[in-house]
């Protein structure tokens, strides 16, 4: 079961936190809703496939604090397996000096997995809690490239369906 978590983690880290934020931070504008979210795709060995998608909807509480719901849902399937995610939770981020950013993300996730050799089935259900932060680069007038690093506090080894509770991110902000 964990050969197929880690490279799921690894596409995941560099799309669950891959943004498109819709919305205007000018001193003039009363639309503080922030909405988008992430994408991922994946091949590999063994005819494996990965889909995953995470949107998003935020508020701007102020002009440096945001705060909203995410949820991730993620299809994995190959010659030997076949797993569904699916994980839903509030996050917070608060940006300073324009370049750089903490948050935080709460996913509860449900997860189901099929062994397709051994015809065994798992569901399973686990939280995380994300903390962390990076470095921001503005690429455009509202636009941002964010790198950074989450860990999930919740994580045990040998306790969670995940490899790792260390997530690296890149993703992008349009709207801050």
């Amino acid at each position: 079961m964990k050969k197929f978590i880690i490279p799921l983690m690894l596409i995941i880290s560099g799309s669950i936190f891959s943004q498109v934020s819709i919305g205007t931070t000018d001193q003039n504008s009363n639309n503080r809703w922030t909405f988008g979210g992430g994408i991922g795709l994946g091949f590999g060995s063994q005819s494996s496939f990965y889909l995953q998608a995470s949107p998003r909807v935020g508020y701007r509480i102020t002009n440096d604090l945001e705060g909203g719901v995410m949820g991730s849902v993620s299809w994995q399937t190959s010659d030997y397996y076949r797993s569904t995610m699916f994980g839903v939770g509030p996050f917070a981020n608060y940006y300073f000096a324009r370049s750089f950013y903490v948050g935080a993300n709460l996913q509860h996730y449900f997860i189901n997995f099929k062994d397709k050799y051994y015809d065994y089935k798992v569901n399973e259900e686990e939280t995380a809690l994300y903390l962390g932060g990076g470095y921001m680069q503005r690429i455009g007038n509202n636009s941002f490239m964010q790198i950074g690093i989450m860990y999930n506090v919740l994580w045990k080894e040998n306790e969670s369906v995940f490899s790792s509770g260390l997530i690296p991110n890149i993703g992008f902000v349009v709207g801050l």
